[in-house]
């Protein structure tokens, strides 16, 4: 053995690598930087609560809901807070979208030129059983002048307007993966060190693939185009996989080519997932990635949001896949079907 091999290099941590990439921003002069380190650090924090939740009482229900009428879970409260103290003590964020809050939370920071959107928790009516859950965010420019109030201008910025965006999967090893406009890169958490090491640099997504991904329990309430596409997919074979939580979804499909997609139903006649903090952030790393995502009949990216929490149907992942499901979409307009032909159970 020499002494080279004894001393291996551990790798390029994250706060490294964003340094590295500053230059990309000439207009930022570092805020950018240090907010993504903020992400980090709370992504960090998370990461160690959830993995000792059920020592110290941390999983199951909070005993309210959100302002989705879904039932929080103790760890959703927790990553919330956690997040919202971590960009407010970072000091470049001025305003935050969060799943958790009904409102605008308005960091009161007058300098702060950064709005951040984050689904804090993704998955997390999985956390009692062990399952992938994760975080998604956001960060777009503010647009007001700074010292003034937040507007709607601010907040209510089309996909396209990210001027990053990634997400957090809190698995069998944590992992970050984020965009700038500048292809998608990966970083793996070692909890010894307490780093994220630079582990999928330029993440490409296959540009087909043979997973498809949806709550067939759902499948009678689905429009006639995407029944049909779904048994498009059966009849080829192609492998079902659904966890039920989004970014462990997206994240397996991004790395072996597939397809999600959680579409209208009678139940959720706008589609269920929402756009301004989690489809946004997902179609900006898909599209850097060589993916795609659309609501059925446009581009996710292009549609400009009325409200903070709005829904949309969503599929996205290897590109011939997404424009494959399309193509069913537009057979049944072509063809006249009514576009929420939806049956009640």
């Amino acid at each position: 053995m020499t002494k080279e091999n004894l001393g291996l290099p551990v790798g390029t941590t994250l706060d490294r690598f964003i340094k590295r990439k500053q230059d990309d921003f000439p207009y930022a002069t570092g805020e950018l930087s240090q907010l993504l380190r903020d992400i980090a650090l709370a992504g960090k924090i998370i990461n160690r609560e959830i993995t000792r939740c059920g020592l110290i009482n941390l999983a199951g229900a909070f005993g309210a809901t959100n302002v989705q009428g879904e039932e929080q879970q103790k760890l959703d409260v927790v990553a919330n807070i956690r997040f919202i103290r971590a960009l407010r003590n970072g000091g470049e964020v001025c305003a935050i979208i969060s799943e958790e809050d009904e409102g605008i939370i308005d960091l009161e920071n007058p300098n702060g030129k950064y709005v951040v959107a984050m689904d804090p928790l993704d998955g997390s009516s999985n956390i009692d059983v062990n399952v992938s859950i994760g975080t998604i965010f956001s960060i777009y420019r503010r647009k007001s002048a700074p010292g003034g109030p937040i507007t709607d201008e601010d907040v209510l910025q089309k996909g396209s307007e990210q001027v990053a965006a990634g997400y957090l999967l809190y698995g069998t090893s944590s992992i970050l993966v984020y965009t700038t406009g500048y292809g998608v890169n990966g970083f793996t958490y070692e909890p010894s060190l307490g780093e994220f090491f630079l582990s999928h640099q330029s993440l490409k997504s296959p540009e087909d693939g043979k997973i498809y991904s949806v709550n067939e329990g759902s499948y009678n309430t689905f429009e006639p185009a995407v029944k049909e596409y779904i048994e498009y997919c059966k009849s080829r074979e192609f492998s079902g996989r659904y966890i039920g939580s989004l970014v462990a979804d997206f994240h397996r499909n991004l790395m072996k080519g597939g397809i999600y997609f959680y579409p209208a139903s009678a139940k959720a006649p706008n589609g269920k997932l929402r756009l301004v903090y989690e489809c946004n952030a997902l179609a900006f790393i898909a599209e850097q990635a060589g993916g795609a995502a659309t609501d059925g009949h446009q581009r996710i990216l292009d549609i400009t949001p009325t409200k903070l929490h709005q829904r949309t149907p969503l599929f996205i992942g290897s590109k011939k896949m997404v424009e494959q499901a399309g193509h069913f979409f537009k057979q049944a307009t072509e063809h006249h079907q009514p576009a929420a032909a939806v049956t009640s159970l």
